[in-house]
């Protein structure tokens, strides 16, 4: 039985009324809300709250969850609004893609994990990358910033993006192109790479 089939089985005992296995859901997927989370809110007060009350939204909204979408991605949906609310609430906004650099311990970054044998140089390279890449990152449109953050932070399919926007596979695939060739553009000179070559 696939993921997506265990979820939705889950989905149909809470359905049913059975609030146990809304709570292997919630333990399922709370980490991974809190991962993604983490990215979009600085206060780390504020992550436990606003993963809270995205699954208690998500409770709420189960008897309008068809199943067309995975689970997860519904949730991410919901998880993503809470967070924007949030912020838009308190006047902040959102967190960009160097802020990555996170306190995940389970499952470390291997471009941040090549930090460990560092030099002042290196360090210098690596602050100068972030600070491009994040740079070039608010500057796309905002189909591109989406498409290229869902594929690259969140480790989304093609076909789950495709989902998500709402769009076909094709225009995710040259969203998420021409997200890398503007970010490449940035990194160019920094790297030193001839225009040729993306990195």
């Amino acid at each position: 039985m696939s993921d997506r089939e265990v979820d939705l089985q889950l989905v149909e005992r809470v359905r049913e009324g059975d609030k146990q296995a809304f709570g292997l859901l919630v333990e399922k997927y709370r980490r991974k809300v809190i991962r993604l989370l983490s990215r979009m809110v600085r206060n780390p007060d504020d992550l436990e709250d606003i993963a809270q009350e995205t699954f208690i939204k998500a409770y709420r909204a189960l008897p309008q969850f068809r199943g067309d979408a995975a689970f997860y991605t519904w949730l991410y949906r919901i998880a993503v609004n809470t967070a924007k609310n949030h912020l838009v609430s308190r006047g902040k906004a959102m967190r960009t893609v160097s802020d990555q650099a996170m306190n995940d311990d389970d499952e470390p970054d291997e471009r941040l994990m090549a930090q460990d044998i560092s030099t002042p140089e290196t360090e210098l390279l690596s602050k100068q990358v972030a600070i491009a890449v994040n740079e070039a990152v608010d500057a796309l449109p905002e189909e591109l910033r989406q498409a290229i953050t869902l594929r690259e932070m969140e480790g989304m399919s093609y076909e789950e993006i495709a989902e998500y926007m709402a769009c076909p596979i094709g225009t995710v695939r040259s969203r998420i192109f021409r997200a890398r060739e503007a970010i490449a553009s940035k990194l160019r000179p920094i790297l030193g790479t001839p225009d040729d070559k993306r990195w």
